[in-house]
């Protein structure tokens, strides 16, 4: 038996495989590689597919079937915001359309077990100040409406006894488990920063004119080691139906505050760089995870400065 980690290649899947490997677990990724790398993965099977494309569902089932795969992690999709904007229809195609594909490969080859990567982006802009697995469900974005989605079919498949999901809402993920696992494709906040640092200018913060404290947004950062032990956690706790888990800290920071944190690591003097805001980007979103850590007794170990640190160790390596 093993376990199909889907988008295994990507930053955070790969930090998944490694700990599942670690604890003797057998492993295939499936990865389209638009964004994964194959180095990443140590040797472990790699079948090159995108879920997607409804023509390669047969080779899917086949996979299932070979690997003798029990559950599955589910993270292959797109994930920018400002780019989900500009192009909805793609997105749907490829987050909602590539996990129905998954989910009729899945009844095919008669696998109930997934693990689905969700996101805060569901929460939209909500004036909550924590955000609970109950707070309203209104997304701002087309990515954020894509993982409503996902969760929505994987509920409606979990009610015919089809599958038994677990979707995970995780908040900002940075930092690196492993140096040679490091978050390299400028996507997220901290690889944008270093980025602009390498080229010697200024990072940029997109707005600083929200109702916070320093104007910035604030977000939940969670360390990705963190994240992907809780990936661990809802793996050994399946169940039927259809649960959803906050992944996060309880605790949130400003980007100036985390820029702030990469100058000090990096002992970089250079100015940040005040630009407008980017569409569709919410002022404040913090988790509240005393669910997770009630049900499935997953807590964050690591703070701001662990991610910080991690991370700039993980870039200077490369």
């Amino acid at each position: 038996m093993s376990i199909l980690v889907t988008g295994g290649a990507g930053y955070i899947g790969s930090h998944v495989v490694r700990l599942l490997l670690e604890r003797g677990d057998e492993v295939v990724v499936v990865d389209d590689l638009s964004s994964g790398i194959p180095a990443r993965l140590d040797g472990v099977p790699l079948v090159e597919l995108d879920l997607s494309d409804t023509g390669r569902r047969t080779d899917l089932v086949d996979v299932l079937r070979a690997h003798e795969v029990s559950a599955v992690v589910h993270f292959a999709a797109k994930k920018q915001v400002a780019e989900s904007v500009a192009r909805p229809a793609w997105y749907y195609e490829q987050n909602v359309g590539g996990l129905a594909g998954l989910l009729l490969a899945l009844e095919e080859a008669d696998v109930r077990d997934i693990v689905f990567s969700s996101s805060a982006a569901v929460y939209g802009a909500t004036p909550s100040v924590l955000l609970d697995e109950s707070t309203p469900t209104v997304p701002i974005n087309p990515y954020g409406a894509t993982k409503l989605v996902g969760e929505q079919m994987l509920a409606a498949a979990a009610a015919t006894g089809a599958v038994r999901a677990t979707s995970l809402r995780y908040f900002n993920v940075a930092g690196a488990g492993w140096p040679e696992l490091a978050d390299t494709a400028v996507l997220n906040l901290v690889p944008m920063v270093f980025e602009r640092l390498d080229a010697g200018e200024g990072p940029r913060i997109f707005g600083d004119d929200y109702p916070t404290a320093d104007g910035t947004c604030i977000r939940d950062y969670v360390h990705v080691l963190d994240l992907a032990r809780a990936h661990l956690a809802a793996l050994d706790t399946v169940r039927d139906g259809h649960r959803v888990f906050n992944v996060g800290t309880g605790t949130g920071s400003s980007v100036r505050e985390m820029i702030d944190a990469i100058l000090e690591v990096s002992g970089s003097t250079i100015e940040p760089v005040v630009e407008p805001r980017r569409a569709g980007d919410p002022a404040e979103v913090v988790a509240d995870p005393r669910l997770i850590a009630r049900e499935l007794g997953w807590r964050s170990e690591f703070g701001l400065r662990d991610i910080v640190e991690s991370a700039w160790a993980a870039h200077v390596r490369r």
